[in-house]
């Protein structure tokens, strides 16, 4: 129950790891949760300057609320089947929508560019990271995820755990995360030029579509952020950690 938590020592990280709906919560008062999901409740509203009090309402209010399919217990999912998810969904997803988003990107630009000269940096930005995750992805697909997947098996076969061909897995994976921070400035400074992604009087549909997509595309990028830093990775660094 959110009214039970102690805001002094639950993390943001954890309280989404048990129900992703409070995430909502947290992006609609500005608080990371995925970035820096291992603050507390109380650090990370803090940092957001925001009551946490205030928070803590609105976490309990949205729980007695008429449960409309609720949050997806990813923390409960078995490791193999979240890894899955991240690679099927999140990085197929972010290959596929980017292009998308790109090419939409030059139409509204071509229409509106004269009015909003806003359009190339945040153009600039939004194709910086593309570049940037295109670059994480790989490692992730080509270096760290296989390796999971094997430290995975063997703890369900409960044999021996296979040390990680680079040393600890602690270091691929503190690289990870470095790139997810680089991520989440990016994506605060493209709410900042877009006036948090509202569209001008001006807009046309492709230009409100845009913004629209680029929502939804950071909501899907920080989903995935947080389904690793705060479920995947910690779980992979403790079970190697047993040796």
């Amino acid at each position: 129950m959110i009214k039970d938590i102690d805001i002094k020592k639950t993390t943001i990280g954890d309280i989404v790891a048990n129900n992703f709906s409070t995430s909502k919560v947290f992006t609609s008062y500005g608080i990371d949760f995925c970035c820096n999901g291992g603050d507390t409740f109380e650090t990370a509203s803090k940092k957001a300057n925001v009551d946490p009090s205030i928070v803590l309402e609105a976490l309990a209010q949205q729980e007695a609320a008429p449960s409309k399919g609720g949050g997806i217990p990813f923390n409960l999912w078995p490791k193999d089947l979240l890894i899955d998810y991240v690679l099927k969904i999140h990085h197929r997803g972010i290959r596929t929508n980017g292009p998308e988003i790109s090419e939409l990107f030059t139409k509204v630009i071509r229409a509106h560019s004269a009015n909003h000269p806003e359009l190339f940096e945040l153009q600039k930005l939004f194709l910086e990271s593309l570049a940037a995750l295109e670059f994480h992805l790989r490692k992730e697909d080509n270096m760290l995820y296989p390796y999971l997947y094997k430290l995975y098996d063997a703890v369900s076969q409960n044999e021996p755990i296979e040390s990680f061909h680079g040393g600890s897995v602690s270091n691929p994976i503190s690289v990870m995360m470095q790139e997810h921070d680089t991520e989440g400035v990016r994506y605060r400074q493209i709410r900042e030029l877009s006036n948090n992604l509202t569209p001008p009087d001006d807009a046309c549909n492709s230009y409100k579509m845009l913004y629209l997509m680029l929502a939804d595309f950071e909501e899907a990028l920080h989903e995935h952020i947080h389904l690793e830093n705060n479920i995947i990775f910690p779980w992979a660094i403790e079970v190697e950690s047993r040796g």
